[in-house]
């Protein structure tokens, strides 16, 4: 199981770099918890969606490196992230800067029967809005 949730793990990160709404519903399920759930979004699944496209609309040529994945012994995946792009459209209210950002991020993830059901994840948002705002 360890394995398995570590790979979805990864095929999730990728995600935010393609863009691809369809691999959302493939990798995550449709009864998600996500314990950091954006505000005004009706599901798991839909903060995912929302945010995968807010990524690519705000950021299109993000790209994600791995820092550290694994697992823990009761079968949670661990992954910290850098995420690199340039502010090219609107990222939540933040018009278009033409910056270079980077920040970094810690998602775990619990998945069951080859999809993730449980997310908790913190993103370093304030690095993210001082790139866009000094």
């Amino acid at each position: 199981m360890g394995n398995d949730t570590s790979a979805l793990a990864g095929a999730v990160l990728k995600v935010y770099e393609s863009g691809d709404l369809d691999r959302v519903e493939e990798l995550i399920s449709p009864e998600l918890v996500d314990h950091n759930q954006p505000v005004g979004t009706e599901s798991g699944i839909d903060a995912v969606r929302v945010l995968v496209r807010s990524v690519k609309e705000g950021f299109p040529g993000t790209r994600i490196e791995e820092i550290f994945q694994g697992v823990t012994t009761d079968g949670w995946a661990v992954s910290q992230w850098r995420m690199t792009a340039v502010h090219t459209g609107d990222w939540f209210g933040v018009p278009a800067t033409g910056r270079e950002v980077s920040f970094t991020g810690i998602d775990l993830w619990r998945a069951e029967n080859g999809r993730m059901v449980e997310v908790r994840h913190a993103e370093d948002l304030l690095q993210l809005q001082a790139q866009l705002t000094v």
